[in-house]
Formats: structure tokens, sequence, C-alpha cells
């Protein structure tokens, strides 16, 4: 495993810290543009555009790892299908522990 560039965990609300760095996202696929970008609702209920090359077919929920270019944007390196149900609530808790007191342990 390569820890030399980590992924911060991410929703859409905690996505304006870390403009410019590398981060990982899960979303919801709301559509495909077929052009490159993928409009998905992040787990704390807001819209993320997702830009990149995603794999065909893409599953309902879609892991993102990436650079987040602004505040509502990521520019996806890797896409991972996570299948047609996920539990969003408790990735979305993970992304507040992750960026609260435990942040030392995911940074």
């Amino acid at each position: 495993m390569d820890t030399s560039n980590p992924a911060v965990f991410v929703n859409a609300e905690l996505l304006r810290l870390y403009v410019g760095r590398r981060v990982r996202a899960v979303v919801q696929v709301l559509r495909s543009d077929g052009g490159g970008s993928v409009m998905g609702k992040s787990t704390d209920e807001q819209q993320l555009v997702i830009k990149g090359h995603p794999p065909a077919p893409l599953s309902t929920f879609v892991e993102i790892i990436g650079i987040a270019d602004t505040n509502q944007s990521i520019q996806a390196e890797i896409w991972t299908n996570f299948g047609d149900t996920f539990d969003t609530t408790s990735y979305n808790e993970l992304c507040k522990y992750a960026n609260g007191d435990f942040k030392h342990l995911f940074i």
C-alpha cells in the first residue's frame, strides 16, 4: 500500500477544506454525461461533480479518489464501484471522525 500520498476521507461539506489535495469520497451516481463527468450525491446529501473517465458500467455507489479541484468537484484518479446498496450514514460519520478528534489517525 502506498502511504506517501494519502487521500483524506471527505463528504461534500468537508471537501472545501481540501481543495488542491488528494481526497476520497463515496457518491451515489445521479447521472453521467458520457463526456467525462458524473453528477453524484455525497453521503451528506449534497451534490458533487466528479470529473474524469469513469469505468463502464457504473454501479449506484462509487468511491472516488482524486484531487479536490473546487469545493464542489473532484478530478478523479481512481473509480471503484461499490455496488447498488451502501450505508451512507456510516460513511458520513467516518468522514466526520476522520476530520475531527481522530484526524491524526487518517492523514
